[in-house]
């Protein structure tokens, strides 16, 4: 930033002396003494009566609540009044000019207080705000909290941090020969010309400078020219004012020596108007060297020495003495400075060069002119690189939390009432504009991220006030500026306009248009469903702040309610919806709701705290007052709109979740006021107490302001403000960002309110206000009927619930079951209603709406659901309504099954008996989640049988037989049987439920009828199971056996077959057993290729079942076996395992039979042979077809197997030869394999 290693630029103001008085010697002026080692003083001192006076009147500052209790200050003298007031508003020229003598007191004076005072301004310029939550007790975001819990890591952030470095190289006596240059003490407006009849002569004064006046000129002739030379550096960025110069030595470090930095400051007006520091370093804020510099001439201003300016001194000085002084400051500075001399020294040689063209020259230590702009400094280009520096780096290495710090300083810079926060956020805004993913994201059609999105919103003033715990938000702050100068704001408007006709400038709503397919446009709804929504300009992110430009604070009414507490008409009676005073007399603001509270977020924004607090008094007394008059409006239409069922949007643009956070801001001032620590009202504090605290949170009920109840506070009317503004009905917005916001800012809201704890007072309040919800119609988000598009209240009711619970359970479950529907799944919800009149009149087309956030809304819901069936354990009553509302509202299974999974577990707590009511809920929930997933697909479908079964069990032995008997309501075939009756009839079931022998058996029964008609309706599945279910009762398990053979021939596959059959023999079945083999290899098939099918072993296990039961069973399934496998290496492994052993050498039962191996001459295996010959011909031939040459070796291996089967024919050798020659023939072409052929086989 300005703290380069460079010098300051040369100000512009122009400095040429007059003479000298008759009695003056060299160095010294009329009126003063010479300042060669002249001090700042620090002030007069005190008397005893002025001590004693200060005392009274510190006494009666505390007990106005102007000055905290403890703390005393010393009157001022009128002196001190005057010279702090001149330094604050007058540029030093103008003080030269008004008056002909300024006496050297005054000046010194002056001078004193022109330097900046506050070390929250300091700190403002050389720290971020590092999150401090009380920005009244750390301003300028110094620090941040360093109460336990903040950890090392956190103090040792805050002390890198360039102000407490600054503090700490202060403490430890870095700073050195600390030099201030001021303006003339002798004033020169007030010097006298050379008299030739004085005493003693002065040395004549030094011939003049080419181009000046000589040394005889008149004063004011001399003020004229002290000024004159401006044109001559226009061109320059030169920054007047007093100097203060000084070195700061940086200790040295474990890898770095001890260093010297050079620190030079320019103010004017209580503003550093410009840094340098030979430090180089680069940042938007001040270094640690400027502010110890800063910070030692605030704390010890009587421990710095006070010099003339260089044109007074160079004025002592004779021409031997000029030209030794310029020469020896080219020597010392010849690489920097020489360039500059040359071009200077040609300049004033020639006569007509514009140098010579005016009078004087420029000093830029001699204070500032009337022109100079009076800002402190900020370095414009630095804000810039970092800005684009943190936008390149796309979100990553917490660049958004950077920006968002820079937000939260232009903030800070607009409560200290400081321009260079409008100046950095159009710095800021110009790269925003800038940034190349805006086009991308607009040429892709798609929406920024959720975090740049936020910081744009920030950025156009729309950000959340709740969110940022910041006072402003930004343009839309800033164009409200209520001192504004018209010119100013026409600037701001013309950039404004400017930036919002850029095409890639982004849109309120977060999308660049319909990127996001809408439904609504698939659906027949009318020829003029969507015109509203897309013929309609979009709104950009500066549109509002647009808009604001229009605004003024002229009104007088308006002007009566911000700048007095005591503006009130007990005369006036007009009782009309817009009347400027209630029925108390006390003053109200009837304006757009939104616009109304972005001007107490600009008044709090600027530096007006009481200002705004007074304004959000009037705006909630209008709206309490509106939402009477509006319950009485409902009251008397409810009839005919009850009997009609339908209801309204009284408000499309709701509060909360609005873009100008209109909620927000009034809860946000009123909380303020009511802080038990708070400082923000009066001026007292010191800071460097301050830095390092964090103070806490804590709310109290503070004596009630003139416009409010009796009992009433600024607590009570916060609460109730946010209660009015979360119950209110509005329409759910378009857009994905605009719905996320509208859920975003009503759980922060919410958890802002649960900070808060509830007294009797506040318990009165809600109260009030639930009662109000109930019964207000369409204007409550919980009235009787309302709009299917309405924001849904679950959260809300949420926080009713719980807070009301306690004092009044009714009021607390009526609410929370009023606000269980969401209307937007209903399949006949209410429409709107055209032919009310206009103050509840729907201008919503009745369209189906994309809710983008439709499953963080039902997550709500549930979650209240929940919490109802948690507070309500042991109420019969209360339950059965809660399940009642769930069964009704609620259209999630995923979600009832949690509900039902939360009050299981709340119902069978370990340290409690089980709660039978609860557990019933429960269960009933559970099934009704069975009923909604039956019949589509579910994935968490298994967990949800197998809790349903864990719950019947926990309810009783009747629950199960009852679920068993319905079972078809509930559960699929396969679910029955492999889950429901399988654990039914588990051992841990019956030692859970105690069960005695009848009610074993009756269990037993249910769960076979249950298998028996899951398998004659599902047999593929189920055959199985329900196989496994009968296995104890012989009725019911032949019955299982004729359904698997009834079903065998067309609806089982081989593989259920097989393991039907598996299941028969080991249950001792093997003829049953066989049957089902012979069965389902009537369905396989397998071909050439396919030597590691599944059901391979399958096909081994059926041969050697067939064999081992005798030679008939081998025979009738070898040729199925011949049907249904092609593949030549199982079909040769099935003929060696069947020429091992005779068949039924291994009998029933064990018993061994006696017999011969069977020929492989004879049938059945000499039709097992053939086969299997020739099915290793047709895989040769196949593979021969597409063969490669990393394949030889493995079909080499393959040849040999096929020869083992050859050799086993009688006549064997003779066909593998033939074959071979035959493959030599017709294979010939393949060299390289015939080769290897002849090789291995001759």
């Amino acid at each position: 930033m300005a703290e380069r290693g460079q010098l300051p630029p040369p100000a512009k103001r122009l400095c040429c002396r007059p003479g000298y008085g008759s009695g003056c010697r060299p160095g010294q002026r009329v009126g003063g003494t010479g300042l060669g080692s002249g001090v700042l003083c620090a002030g007069p001192s005190s008397a005893a009566a002025a001590a004693a006076a200060a005392a009274a009147a510190a006494a009666a500052a505390a007990a106005l609540g102007l000055l905290p209790l403890g703390k005393t200050q010393s009157p001022e003298s009128l002196l001190d009044i005057a010279a702090r007031k001149v330094a604050e508003k007058w540029p030093f020229q103008q003080v030269e000019e008004r008056f002909e003598r300024i006496p050297e007191p005054v000046q010194r004076r002056i001078v004193y207080w022109s330097f900046p005072r506050s070390e929250r301004e300091i700190c403002m310029y050389s720290s971020f705000n590092t999150g401090a939550e009380d920005s009244a007790a750390a301003p300028g975001g110094a620090v941040a909290s360093t109460a336990p819990g903040g950890g090392a890591d956190t103090a040792a952030a805050e002390n890198r941090l360039p102000f407490r470095r600054g503090i700490a190289l202060l403490d430890g006596g870095c700073v050195d020969n600390v030099l201030q240059v001021a303006p003339t003490l002798g004033n020169p407006g007030h010097r006298h010309t050379p008299s030739h009849n004085s005493e003693k002569m002065p040395p004549p004064p030094p011939p003049p400078l080419p181009g000046t006046a000589g040394g005889n000129e008149s004063a004011e002739g001399g003020r004229r020219e002290k000024r004159a030379g401006c044109a001559a550096v226009q061109n320059k960025e030169i920054k007047e004012g007093f100097h203060l110069s000084g070195t700061v030595t940086e200790p040295a470090m474990q890898s770095e020596p001890e260093t010297v930095c050079n620190v030079a400051i320019s103010f004017d007006r209580c503003k550093i108007t410009s840094v340098t520091c030979s430090c180089g370093n680069k940042d938007i804020f001040y270094c640690a060297h400027v502010v110890a510099l800063s910070l030692y001439r605030i704390r010890k201003p009587d421990q710095v020495k006070l010099h003339l300016p260089i044109s007074e001194t160079l004025f002592q000085m004779n021409r031997d003495q000029l030209q030794k002084f310029v020469q020896y400051l080219i020597t010392v500075h010849h690489t920097e400075v020489l360039p500059t001399a040359q071009k200077l020294a040609d300049e004033i040689l020639s006569q007509n060069s514009e140098i010579n063209q005016v009078h004087g020259a420029p000093d830029p230590t001699a204070g500032a002119s009337i022109d100079d702009e009076n800002c402190w400094h900020l370095d414009e280009e630095q804000v810039q690189e970092q800005v684009k520096l943190f936008l390149s780096q796309g979100g990553y290495h917490g660049s958004g939390k950077q920006l968002n710090l820079l937000f939260a300083k232009v903030r800070e810079m607009l409560k200290m009432r400081d321009s260079n926060g409008a100046r950095m956020l159009t710095l800021i805004t110009e790269q925003f504009m800038a940034d190349p993913r805006l086009s991308l994201w607009r040429q892709q059609g798609t929406a920024m991220t959720d975090k740049y999105r936020q910081l744009w919103d920030e950025l156009g003033g729309i950000g959340d006030i709740i969110k940022t715990s910041q006072t402003g938000a930004l343009w839309m702050c800033i164009v409200l500026n209520p001192h504004c100068k018209l010119e100013q704001k026409a600037s701001w408007l013309k950039q404004l306009k400017k930036w919002n006709s850029v095409d890639v400038c982004p849109w309120e709503d977060g999308n660049h248009g319909n990127e996001l397919p809408n439904l609504t446009n698939a659906l027949p709804q009318g020829a003029n469903a969507n015109q509203d929504s897309s013929n309609r300009p979009h709104r950009t992110v500066f549109t509002r702040a647009i808009e604001a430009c229009d605004l003024h604070w002229q009104d007088s009414h308006l002007q009566h309610i911000i700048s007095s507490d005591l503006y009130t008409n007990y005369c006036y009676h007009d009782d009309t919806e817009n009347s400027l005073f209630d029925s108390h007399g006390w003053p109200l603001w009837h304006e757009h709701v939104p616009t109304a509270c972005a001007r107490v977020d600009a008044l709090r924004s600027h530096g007006y705290p009481r200002e705004a607090l007074r304004l959000a008094i009037a705006i909630v007394n209008t709206l309490r007052r509106q939402q009477q008059k509006q319950l009485e409006m409902f009251q008397a239409q409810k009839k005919e709109l009850l009997h009609k069922g339908l209801t309204s949007i009284t408000n499309l643009e709701g509060w909360v979740g609005h873009p100008l956070d209109p909620i927000g801001t009034l809860f946000s001032s009123l909380m303020e006021a009511c802080r038990v620590d708070d400082e923000s009202f009066h001026e007292f504090s010191d800071f460097t107490e301050n830095v390092g605290q964090c103070k806490s949170l804590e709310y109290q009920h503070l004596p009630a302001h003139k416009f409010l109840e009796e009992g009433e506070s600024y607590l009570t009317l916060a609460v109730e403000v946010a209660l009015i503004g979360l119950g209110q009905q509005r329409i759910m917005p378009d857009g994905l960002y605009a719905q996320e916001k509208v859920c975003r800012n009503e759980e922060q809201l919410i958890s802002k309110l649960q900070e808060i704890e509830l007294d009797d007072t506040l318990v009165k309040i809600f109260r009030k206000q639930a009662v109000f919800l109930l019964e207000a119609g369409p204007y409550s988000g919980l009235g009787e009927v309302i709009h299917r598009e309405s924001v849904p209240m679950h959260t809300f009711a949420k926080y009713l619930f719980t807070s009301l619970l306690p004092h009044d359970a009714e009021l607390a479950y009526k609410t929370a079951l009023r606000a269980m529907r969401l209307l937007v799944l209903e399949s006949t919800a209410p429409s709107g209603d055209v032919s009310r009149p206009h103050h509840i009149a729907s201008v919503v087309p009745n369209r189906y709406p994309r809710w983008f956030t439709l499953s963080h809304i039902e997550s709500q819901q549930c979650e209240l659901a929940s919490t109802m069936l948690t507070a309500a354990k042991g109420d019969v009553r209360r339950l059965e309504t809660v399940l009642e509302s769930i069964q009704k509202n609620i259209h999630s299974s995923s979600h009832i099954f949690k509900l039902a999974q939360d009050a299981f577990k709340i119902a069978t707590l370990m340290d409690s008996l089980p709660d039978i009511t609860l557990l019933k809920v429960s269960l009933e929930l559970g099934l009704q989640v069975m009923r909604m997933t039956l019949s589509t697909l579910n994935w968490r479908r298994r967990e949800m049988v197998r809790w349903l079964v864990t719950c019947a069990t926990e309810v009783g032995v009747y629950a199960l037989d009852s679920i068993m008997q319905n079972w078809f309501t509930l559960f699929t075939p396969t679910e029955a049987t492999s889950i429901v009756a399988t654990t039914v009839m588990s051992n841990s079931t019956i030692v859970r439920l105690h069960l005695d022998c009848h009610q074993q058996e009756k269990l037993a029964g249910s769960a076979r009828t249950l298998a028996l008609q899951c398998a004659m309706k599902d047999p593929q599945n189920c055959a199985l199971s329900a196989l496994t279910l009968c296995e104890k009762d012989h009725i019911a398990f032949e019955t299982a056996y004729q359904i698997v053979l009834d079903a065998a021939t067309t609806g089982m596959s081989y593989s259920q077959l097989f393991t039907i059959a598996r299941y028969m023999e080991h249950r001792g079945y093997p003829m049953r057993a066989y049957k089902l083999a012979t069965l389902a290899m009537t369905h396989l098939n397998l071909s050439y290729n396919q030597d590691t099918h599944p059901a391979i072993n399958d096909v081994l296990w059926a041969c050697a079942l067939s064999h081992s039961l005798g030679k008939n069973e081998l025979a009738a399934i070898i040729p199925l076996v011949v049907k249904s496998v092609k593949c030549a290496t199982v079909l040769s492994d099935i003929l060696r395992r069947c020429t091992l052993t005779t068949p039924g050498m291994v009998g029933l039962h064990g018993r061994r039979n006696s017999g011969k191996l069977m020929s492989l001459d004879k049938a059945p295996l000499r039709q097992l042979l053939d086969a299997t010959i020739g099915a290793y011909i047709n895989t040769t031939h196949s593979r021969l077809t597409h063969i490669s040459p990393r394949h030889y070796s493995e079909f080499i291996e393959f040849l040999s197997k096929a020869r083992e089967t050859f050799l086993m024919a009688h006549d064997g050798h003779i066909q593998f030869t033939q074959f071979i020659d035959n493959l030599k023939q017709i294979y010939k072409g393949k060299k390289k394999l015939m080769m290897l052929v002849r090789e291995r086989f001759g």
